[in-house]
């Protein structure tokens, strides 16, 4: 038997950061996402040895260990073990050799959730393994305790369940990790044309999102009204365009995203740099009503919103930076699993 999982990406259209604790805990957040059409994918394959062999075919890392109840964290691949470790502890993993193999769509560092979708594809494909009773938020909370309380990753609570649930969700989240998840019932022309006029730009650089989500955090800490004020301004971002996405407003989309684009850079420092402001004015001269950096910022994707047909001139606008496009379409289901 062989068992897979996949899982996918997100891209986070409005209320970026007000996910992560303190911020959420004292003030609440809410988020706007969707998920898209690239992945992170998990194999479990049963071996007649008592090795248990981990890969991340995408990084072209592997790391080789006999059988124990407890694998080292050691910095390398531990996203795999932190999985294994959490899961052999709670549920118990009978001894017994496995490769386990994963593969990422988009780079780490990238902006997209790519190290917490990884970790509900590996999730994913150990419940498939074991049959294990776990919903969709048991699934994404067991995730977020994975990889923020177990491995010490900081970061905030969207990615978890916009890779469990899928779609595009309206999101809040409070105090004691409390996670609401609210499914938007959007009218198919609306998504259409929202895919059809959002340009994925990759920035060809990756960042240690860590760092920066450490440094909002702190500003929250530290009660510095300007960073704290930007997120209360985020939060609203996310109410508006729910509410335009809801009623087709479309063309209100750009002017939000910029909006937002302005308040996110106050948030902390690193979240954006010269060449990021550099590519963002490009692509407003070129056609774009406004963007976003995806995810903590400081590299990795951008998004922007592109009206008619001004997304193939952005683009066209946007090789001069050395990055790329990448297309893709929104999906609507999560996590999925399934034994060969």
């Amino acid at each position: 038997m062989i068992y897979r999982s996949k899982a996918p990406l997100r891209i986070g259209l409005a209320g970026g950061g007000t996910d992560v604790s303190p911020y959420s805990d004292l003030y609440g957040g809410a988020i706007l996402n969707a998920t898209l059409s690239l992945y992170a994918h998990a194999t479990i394959e049963p071996l007649e040895s008592n090795q248990i062999i981990l890969e991340a075919i995408d990084r072209e890392e592997t790391e080789t260990y006999e059988w124990a109840v407890q694998l080292p964290v050691t910095g390398k691949l531990d996203l795999l073990k932190g999985v294994y470790n959490r899961i052999q502890k709670d549920y118990g993993i009978k001894q017994g050799g496995f490769r386990l193999s994963t593969y990422v769509d988009a780079p780490a560092g990238s902006g997209l959730g790519t190290s917490s979708t990884l970790v509900v594809a590996i999730i994913g494909a150990f419940a498939e393994m074991l049959r294990l009773p776990l919903g969709e938020y048991d699934m994404a909370h067991y995730a977020f305790e994975i990889e923020r309380k177990d491995l010490g990753l900081a970061g905030g609570k969207q990615d978890q369940y916009a890779a469990t649930f899928g779609g595009v969700n309206f999101m809040e989240f409070y105090a004691d990790d409390k996670v609401i998840v609210n499914p938007l019932r959007v009218k198919q022309q609306h998504l259409f044309e929202l895919e059809n006029n959002l340009l994925l730009y990759y920035t060809s650089t990756s960042r240690e999102s860590a760092e920066i989500i450490k440094k909002q955090s702190q500003n929250v800490s530290d009660h510095k009204e300007k960073s704290i004020e930007a997120m209360h301004q985020l939060k609203e971002q996310a109410k508006m365009m729910k509410e335009a996405l809801l009623k087709g407003r479309l063309n209100e989309f750009g002017e939000i995203l910029d909006f937002g684009f302005q308040q996110k850079r106050k948030m902390a420092e690193g979240i954006s740099n010269p060449l990021m402001e550099e590519i963002y004015e490009a692509a407003k001269k070129a056609g774009a009503t406004g963007g976003k950096i995806s995810g903590a910022g400081g590299g990795g994707f951008m998004i922007f919103y592109c009206p008619v047909n001004t997304k193939y001139n952005v683009s066209r606008a946007l090789e001069q930076f050395g990055g790329r496009s990448r297309y893709f379409q929104f999906v609507e289901h999560g996590l999925k699993s399934w034994t060969v």
